[in-house]
C-alpha cells in the first residue's frame, strides 16, 4: 500500500480559536455601524421635528424669521443634547413663503464616521383674509 497518497485526517486544534478572532471584531464592527445609523437616523428626526416647529412659529401670521429660529433652538435645547452634535439654525420669511433649516452632526459611534444631519421645513405664510362677500 503506497501511504504517500493516503489521506490522514488534519489536526485542527485551534481553528476554532482562530475563526473567533476573526469574526469577533466584524461582529462588533456591524453592531456599532447599525447603532451608529440608529443614532444618525434619531438625530435626523429630531432636526426636522425642531424645524417644523420653527416654521410653525415663523409662517404664523404676525410671525418672525427670529421667532421661528428661537423656537427651533428651544427644542433643539430640549431634544438634541444627546443624538445632535454643532446644530445650526437659519430661518428665513418673506412675504410669500418662510422656512427653517438645521444643519449638524450626528454623535459619532465610529470614531472614523461622522455623519451630517441636515433637516429643512418650508411653508407658505398665513395671511388673513376679510370676507368681502359679506357673509
Amino acid at each position: 500500500m503506497n501511504r504517500k497518497w493516503q489521506i490522514w485526517p488534519r489536526d485542527d486544534r485551534g481553528s476554532a480559536s482562530a475563526e473567533l478572532m476573526i469574526a469577533t471584531p466584524l461582529l462588533l464592527l456591524m453592531l456599532m455601524a447599525i447603532v451608529q445609523f440608529a443614532l444618525w437616523s434619531h438625530a435626523t428626526h429630531i432636526a426636522q421635528a425642531a424645524a417644523a416647529q420653527g416654521l410653525a412659529t415663523a409662517r404664523a401670521h404676525n410671525g418672525t424669521s427670529s421667532a421661528g429660529a428661537e423656537v427651533t433652538r428651544q427644542v433643539l435645547d430640549q431634544l438634541a443634547s444627546g443624538p445632535l452634535r454643532d446644530a445650526s439654525v437659519a430661518a428665513g420669511r418673506d412675504a410669500e413663503s418662510a422656512s427653517v433649516t438645521v444643519h449638524g452632526t450626528a454623535t459619532p459611534v465610529l470614531p472614523f464616521l461622522s455623519l451630517p444631519v441636515h433637516a429643512e421645513a418650508a411653508g407658505p405664510v398665513e395671511r388673513f383674509t376679510p370676507d368681502v362677500a359679506g357673509g
